[in-house]
Order: C-alpha cells, then structure tokens, then sequence
C-alpha cells in the first residue's frame, strides 16, 4: 500500500521559511511523479508544485511564484517542498500526493503567524 507521511510543519513567523518533508514507501517512487498540495482553513484544496520521477522537471501553480521549490531525493524516498518568503495566506495543511493513485498523506500544518 502507499503510504506517505509529512513531517516538520510548524508555526513560522511571516517571511520566514521552513521546508517540509514527506516520507514515501510502498511503491516504486522513483518511478512516479510527486506533487504536494495545500488546504487553507475554509478553502478547497489546492494544487501547489509537482515533481518529474527523475527530479528534472517541475511545475509549479501560478501563486507560488518562485517562493516554493519541490525537491526529491529518489535513493531515500523523500520529497520536500521548500517554503520561503512565508505569508499569513500560506497557512494551511500541507499534504504530499503520488502521482498515479492521488493518494495524500495525513498533513503537515504550516501556521504563519507574529
């Protein structure tokens, strides 16, 4: 089964940076496209950045604007998701997702707040 978990969320205050991390197993997950995603409170959730299986491509939504970079190290089945330049609209749970099934792990909650 895939499993994936999101780790080293935290409060961070505005401007700051934090850069997030999702363990994978299960799969073959140097073989598979990664994205992660984000839900505000009260909003939908949303598409944020994803990753190529080789880590040489990536694409990224129009909001992030060069703040956030996807990363991934495919020998230790990891994906992060560097966060910088953080406001209070970037609060949200940070989920990680794999490519062919969409399955998301349980979040990692990033709370910008002074």
């Amino acid at each position: 089964d895939v499993q994936l978990v999101e780790s080293r969320g935290g409060l961070v205050q505005p401007v700051g940076s934090l850069i997030l991390s999702c363990a994978a197993s299960g799969f073959t997950f140097s073989k598979i496209y990664m994205s992660w995603s984000r839900q505000a409170p009260g909003k939908e959730l949303e598409w944020v950045e994803g990753i190529e299986a080789g880590g040489d491509s990536r694409r990224y939504a129009k909001f992030v604007n060069g703040k956030f970079t996807i990363s991934r190290d495919n020998a230790k089945s990891m994906l992060y998701l560097q966060l910088s330049s953080l406001k209070t609209e970037d609060t949200a749970m940070y989920y990680c997702a794999e490519g062919h099934t969409g399955v998301r792990g349980q979040g990692t909650l990033v709370t910008v707040s002074s």
